[in-house]
């Protein structure tokens, strides 16, 4: 039943990300639009992510939030989707879901809300050193096989793919060839673009209120 997963997002947030891991795996949603600065910061929704961000889901009771958390929960939960990792796919799957939501998206905001890496001598204590370091880790990610965990689509490649993809829109990360021909190979995929115009029609409606 559709009530079992209820997924909590605005189109113009890491929601997207979700949205097309659910679209993935084609099970049954609800979803929950939340405003900002009204119903996201509301008690009600307080009381499922206390920090009033989206996105979030809660199945079967339990709340999730993350957005890689709920990436690799799903893909664990819905097993018949075939988008958890294999033992042999697991160490890559992991490594580089974190080393993107951790590393590369704090070397990323760092650069965007800063302008500017840490300081030479302080790049030791910042978990990704520099921006550039960041990225060349990220190509060895996507360029060691044609998907992150091997030669399979897996979750992680819809948290990576989705990353490397808003690099590449809104001029946040270097338009390398590698990440240009792997997420070319992601966009096509047909939950993707349903997800994307999902969003895009929820979006165009919210613009319109």
């Amino acid at each position: 039943m559709s009530s079992e997963l209820i997924f909590y997002t605005n189109p113009l947030s890491r929601g997207r990300i979700v949205r097309w891991m659910l679209e993935e795996l084609q099970v049954p949603y609800s979803v929950e639009v939340l405003e900002y600065d009204t119903s996201i910061k509301s008690p009600q929704y307080l009381a499922i992510n206390p920090l009033g961000k989206v996105p979030a889901i809660m199945h079967n009771g339990r709340v999730v939030t993350e957005t890689a958390a709920i990436c690799a929960y799903l893909a664990e939960a819905y097993p018949n989707a075939g988008l958890a990792p294999t033992p042999d796919e697991r160490a890559d799957y992991y490594r580089w879901l974190f080393f993107t939501a951790g590393p590369v998206e704090a070397a990323i905001t760092n650069r965007s809300i800063y302008g500017a890496d840490p300081a030479p001598d302080k790049q030791r204590m910042a978990g990704y050193g520099n921006l550039s370091a960041a990225l060349d880790g990220l190509s060895h990610a996507v360029t060691a096989n044609p998907y992150i965990a091997g030669a399979r689509f897996t979750a992680a490649d819809v948290y990576v793919g989705a990353q490397i993809g808003w690099g590449l829109q809104f001029g946040t990360m270097e338009k390398r060839p590698e990440f240009i021909e792997y997420f070319s190979r992601l966009s096509s995929r047909d939950a993707f673009v349903r997800a994307n115009q999902m969003d895009d029609e929820l979006a165009a409606v919210q613009s319109t209120n």
